[in-house]
């Protein structure tokens, strides 16, 4: 008789064999992942900051002390003070206001851009590591072709023509398309060109990993119990990729985030009014000797917002990556 079934009996021994078999039971991947994540405390900071600024950006109307915009003609360029936290504009309209909008565009534009990117690059990829041959050599002969060819040059051209194309009286079909950029504040072509030039990543990543997979046990063993290819590709491959795919989508949005900036910087993005950060550092590029803190704070919420994606998509990689398991 052992020690433990002397002192409390069989209900006592039977209690602390199930505690240790619980002891030893290995730990799942997720909990393994999410351990590892808070473990970072650049990654959670930058967490904590982006649940922040998602909840800023949806609570705008409710937050913002002033109407995007609002013109005070009698109060241009006013330093920061009790009444305008962040100062004012050329126009007289507040800054904090502005930023607080903004973010709503900018968050708006780098969720969308990923969704697309998303919708293009994961199916293109599995398709193309599934099926090989003649069908993964011609789309990776198109994702070759799209990589020769310069994004941001892409993007200004298809800004400018889409603009264009738009503002014509006689729309016809694209009727849909105008209604849709007027709704959005003119971001319909930023989304459109992100998305098309954006996606070529995506796809190599996901068909990378799909070839990895695709000799694997539990793919010739559901391939030998009779699942088609639709069927193994969406149920077990593509879960497979979730992890890499969640890193390159954290990863890109502060890359269209500051694409968007740019655009916006000279001209092709947001329509005004509607604020946008690129916006707001070309309004303050225009007094920045007298009036500096008309640049500072977007220019601030730029940087914060792309290193808190970077931090958390590198904690992301790490708390991700099997062979970094504990």
């Amino acid at each position: 008789m052992s020690l433990t079934e002397a002192i409390g009996g069989p209900s006592l021994a039977a209690g602390h064999t199930r505690l240790l078999v619980q002891s030893q039971r290995p730990r799942s991947f997720r909990s393994d992942a999410a351990e590892r994540l808070f473990k970072n405390r650049a990654a959670t900071a930058s967490l904590v900051f982006i649940a922040v600024l998602v909840f800023v950006a949806a609570s705008a109307p409710w937050i913002a002390p002033y109407p995007y915009d609002e013109q005070h003609m009698d109060r241009t360029w006013q330093n920061p003070s009790a009444q305008h936290w962040l100062g004012t504009d050329g126009f007289g309209r507040d800054i904090l206001s502005r930023l607080v909008y903004g973010a709503r565009v900018s968050l708006t534009v780098a969720i969308m851009a990923q969704v697309i990117i998303l919708m293009l690059g994961v199916p293109l990829g599995l398709v193309s590591g599934q099926a090989g041959g003649r069908v993964d050599n011609t789309i990776m002969r198109v994702v070759d072709a799209l990589y020769s060819l310069p994004t941001l040059l892409i993007v200004i051209v298809f800004m400018t023509v889409l603009k264009q194309v738009l503002a014509q009286n006689n729309l016809g079909l694209l009727a849909p398309l105008a209604w849709l950029d007027k709704a959005t504040g003119g971001l319909t072509g930023v989304f459109i060109g992100l998305g098309l030039t954006s996606w070529l990543t995506v796809c190599r990543l996901v068909r990378a990993q799909a070839l990895s997979l695709k000799e694997r046990e539990f793919v010739l063993a559901a391939r030998a119990v009779g699942a088609g290819s639709g069927r193994i590709m969406w149920t077990h491959v593509a879960p497979s990729c979730l992890a890499p795919v969640i890193v390159a989508a954290s990863l890109g949005i502060p890359t269209a985030i500051m694409l968007e900036a740019g655009l916006s910087f000279i001209g092709l993005g947001i329509s005004p009014p509607m604020p946008s950060w690129g916006t707001m550092v070309a309004d303050g590029v225009q007094a920045i000797r007298a009036y500096p803190y008309a640049i500072i704070a977007p220019c601030a919420a730029i940087s914060l917002t792309l290193l808190a994606f970077n931090f958390l998509g590198d904690g992301l990689r790490d708390a991700l990556d099997p062979l970094m398991k504990s």
